[in-house]
């Protein structure tokens, strides 16, 4: 199992259910470096104050989630290495996980999201 650093750790729930631990990359140096060079990932990287991302550097597959200021889901797309994606309608918080993840949460376009320490 891969990991992305020293982040803040925090768990991502849905309904009051956990879908997996998240780290939060709270400053703009860990949302610039994000996911990139790590070989794997288990759980989900929540950029705040992020509308856009590209998966220049990082090695896998990934689902990528936009979330509004309420942290409600209003897009998903899954990017594969070396893609420039476009910023969302309505977006202000992006979560990323390795591809499938989302399918194996069931999480949907609609779905009220919430972050815990």
């Amino acid at each position: 199992m891969g990991s992305a650093g020293n982040r803040a750790m925090s768990w991502l729930l849905r309904d009051g259910s956990v879908l997996a631990s998240a780290e939060v990359a709270d400053t703009f140096a860990k949302r610039a470096r994000g996911l990139i060079g790590v070989r794997t990932y288990e759980g989900a990287m929540v950029l705040p104050h992020t509308r856009a991302v590209h998966t220049f550097g990082v090695r896998f597959p990934l689902d990528v989630a936009f979330c509004d200021r309420d942290m409600r889901v209003v897009a998903m797309v899954t990017m594969r290495p070396l893609r420039l994606g476009r910023p969302r309608r309505g977006g202000r918080t992006v979560i990323e996980a390795s591809a499938g993840a989302f399918g194996r949460w069931g999480l949907a376009v609609g779905d009220q999201l919430e972050l815990r320490q």
